[in-house]
């Protein structure tokens, strides 16, 4: 946790507990124009498994490298999302399980309790347009709200685990039926600007997924941009604030 907190101190992040009825959420936030638009950052999966085999007892990530991004973003309103059981353990989370950071990690009601976290968010700061940033699993998350929400401007991933079934047979794991895949949904975000970025070096979710991803959104407001010399860990901090000056915009897809 000391890592995550000096990450949040050094972006003038802000920690607060959202409560929904399904999770409580950690959040980091730093509003400075209230009722602009919010920038949302979602954490990738953490430490979901120990091993090929055994799911880990606590999914915090030990690399929280949507909390890097966000600390580095310049922006007047940036909020950063830890997803369900993250930092927050079962004692203050009942509802923890390990299906929720294993074969349901992506499932409707994990989806729908960070959508209603993100509602709760914008009430409380006045907002009424977001802006969403996901990395790695968080791609997932950021692009499955992008999906069914109405106030999205933007979508960006990061190494994004935009085609679930894909990757899975690609590594050879288990398939996920109880969680949705973002690449069943990418016709739904054809109108909306984004950008997925990816690492050159990325062996785990490889180059491939995001133009697989934005060929299933009809290519016109999507690109994938191709990151050189990044792996899937990164270290993406270190090329964030020259990839952040690249803007969504429809009318410029493709690769």
């Amino acid at each position: 946790m000391t890592t995550a907190q000096d990450i949040a101190k050094q972006g003038h992040l802000s920690e607060q507990i959202i409560e929904t009825p399904e999770f409580n959420f950690l959040t980091w936030q730093r509003i400075n124009a209230p009722s602009q638009p919010l920038t949302i950052y979602i954490e990738g999966d953490g430490l979901a498994w120990i091993s090929r085999y055994q799911p880990s007892s606590d999914p915090t990530p030990k690399n929280p490298v949507a909390l890097r991004l966000a600390a580095l973003d310049p922006g007047s309103n940036v909020v950063y999302i830890a997803r369900p059981c993250q930092y927050i353990g079962v004692g203050s989370n009942p509802a923890c399980q390990v299906p929720y950071w294993t074969n349901r990690r992506f499932s409707a009601e994990v989806i729908n309790a960070m959508s209603a976290a993100i509602d709760k968010i914008k009430q409380s700061t006045s907002a009424t347009k977001i802006q969403l940033v996901g990395y790695s699993g968080g791609g997932a998350v950021a692009a499955l709200l992008a999906a069914q929400r109405k106030d999205i401007l933007s979508l960006r991933t990061v190494a994004g685990y935009l085609d679930i079934e894909y990757v899975n047979q690609l590594h050879h794991v288990s398939p996920m039926p109880d969680s949705l895949n973002p690449i069943n949904k990418a016709n739904k975000l054809a109108l909306i600007p984004q950008i997925h970025f990816s690492g050159a070096h990325d062996t785990l979710i490889t180059p491939e997924v995001a133009l697989r991803f934005i060929r299933h959104t009809g290519n016109s407001c999507a690109r994938v941009v191709l990151v050189p010399g990044m792996t899937h860990q990164g270290p993406w901090e270190t090329q964030w604030l020259h990839l952040l000056k690249q803007k969504p915009e429809c009318g410029k897809g493709g690769k």
